[in-house]
Formats: structure tokens, sequence, C-alpha cells
């Protein structure tokens, strides 16, 4: 079943979006897929348009995955528009927007899931417990769905990128992950859906995140190469502040996601923050890669 809410289609089962890559493929079309949860902006945009450069035929899913949310999380509350969403697809060069309901993605009865140790456990892995395991069970899902070439995936969500890539190399899915830069507004703020739930106060605070990491990259690229003299500068600039509640500022190893001492290796700086009700993550990779 689809609609027609624009130029592009809107499919919403599995068996229409598969009938209508297999087509494709027969045709000898390369397909690329952009997964998200909707509520698209600037930065699933890019996605997109890297997406449509790189391949014939565009997919980009649109679905709240109800089992990456954990009991106190914002799933009834995530913001939904796919109408506005259809739209900027269409205009990113998209081919077609799969838009399945939890009953489609999920049998009732199921009882398989996709679980991974070490990387999911750090950073954000210590408060989302059940974040990265429905992460990895959504994705498995779309690429045996969609079968895509390529599939896209923000470097804002840097720990997430890392566990796909995992799990597409411990899996042997033949499918190439293309990683891409943060899209941030005028002021430094990383582009995210959740980003509309901010009030005005903590909207003018939040750039912050993007400052302090700046002046830990800063450091990184004077050659400073202690851990820890580059978390005190950036819990100094977040501390700076008096909105922000700083969950974690942490410097990990790009293969385990280990806390390392020295920056004698490829790592990722991430932070974590509360904004009043609303958690923002930012990061950047040093030196800059993936």
């Amino acid at each position: 079943m689809s609609e027609q809410l624009s130029p592009i289609p809107v499919v919403h089962t599995i068996d229409a979006i598969r009938e209508l890559v297999q087509e494709w493929k027969r045709q000898g079309l390369s397909v690329g897929l952009v997964p998200t949860m909707g509520y698209l902006h600037e930065g699933h945009q890019s996605l997109i348009e890297r997406a449509a450069q790189d391949n014939d035929r565009v997919v980009v899913s649109d679905f709240v995955n109800p089992i990456q949310f954990g009991p106190s999380e914002d799933l009834e509350s995530y913001p939904r528009d796919l109408q506005r969403d259809t739209a900027l697809v269409e205009r990113a060069g998209g081919s077609v927007l799969f838009n399945p309901t939890p009953a489609e993605m999920y049998f009732p009865n199921r009882t398989t899931a996709i679980t991974m140790s070490t990387i999911t456990e750090e950073l954000c892995g210590k408060t989302r417990p059940v974040h990265f395991g429905g992460v990895c069970t959504v994705v498995a899902k779309l690429f045996n769905i969609v079968t895509p070439d390529r599939a896209y995936f923000g470097k804002k969500d840097a720990q997430q990128l890392l566990v796909i890539r995992r799990m597409v190399r411990d899996l042997n899915f033949n499918i190439e992950i293309i990683g891409c830069p943060i899209i941030r507004e005028a002021d430094g703020l990383a582009k995210s859906s959740r980003n509309t739930y901010l009030t005005e106060a903590e909207r003018a605070a939040a750039p912050v995140l993007h400052r302090a990491l700046e002046r830990g990259r800063m450091l990184a690229e004077s050659g400073e190469r202690s851990s820890e003299v580059i978390i005190a500068a950036i819990r100094e600039v977040l501390d700076s502040e008096p909105l922000t509640d700083t969950e974690y500022v942490e410097i990990v190893d790009l293969e385990t996601v280990h806390p390392v001492p020295t920056l004698d290796q490829p790592v990722l700086v991430a932070l974590a923050v509360r904004l009043g009700t609303t958690r923002l993550i930012d990061n950047f990779f040093f030196p800059d890669e993936l």
C-alpha cells in the first residue's frame, strides 16, 4: 500500500518496498538507504543528498522505532510530521519514503533481537541500556528488507555509527556504511529533532556544547595529548552555562569505545548534556575520519 502525498511515493508495507527495490535492481540500478526516525531536518537532508549523489535510487525510512526507547524516554512525545518529511525527501533527491507501522515491522510474538557487547556499554549505553539493541535490530531488519548497496548515517550519533559499522562487519552484511558530517545551526548547535523540545532559554544556552568541543579540538590540534587536560577544558566551558547538567565528557578508542588516557591513536571526543528535560549529544573525531 502506498499513498501519494507528493510526487515521490510513501510506502507503508515491507512487501511494497521490497517489490519496488527488486524492480530497480532488475534494471541494474544501485540503491542507497537513509534510515531515520522522521521529523526530518537539514542534517537528514544532507544524508539524502549524499545518497542521491552516490546511488541511482534512494530509500528513506521514516520509522519511530519503539524498541530503542527506554520506559522513561520520549517515545510518545517524539515529534512526527509525515507530510513535512515527504516534502523534504523529495527536495533532497530521495526516491521513496518507507513509513511502516510498528505492527508492520515487528511480529507480536517475535523472539529474535540483535545485541552487541563492549562498544554499546560505554557513553550513551551507560544510561540507555536498551537503546543500541533496538538500533541494531531495526537497522538489521531495514538492511534485510531494502538490501541497499550503501547506507548513510550522521556523525552526530557517533557511537551509533561505530556500532552499525561493527554489526555490518561482524554479520557480513554486504553494505557500505557511509558516515556524513554533522550539520549545525548558525550558532553551532548540532541539528537534532530533539532541539524542538528546548525552551527559549535552553535553546539560547545550547550552543555551549559546540563551544566546549571547539575548546577541546583547539587543544588537540595544538598538540595537547592528555585526555584529562582536554576533558577538563571541555567541562569548564560546559560548567560556565548554569542550565547545563553534564552527563558525560569522554575521549574513547574507536574500536572498543573505552576511555583512553592519551590521544596517541584515532579517538572520539564525545559528550552528553541535559538542558532541562532534553538530552543532547555532540562530538568530534580526532583526527577527523569516518
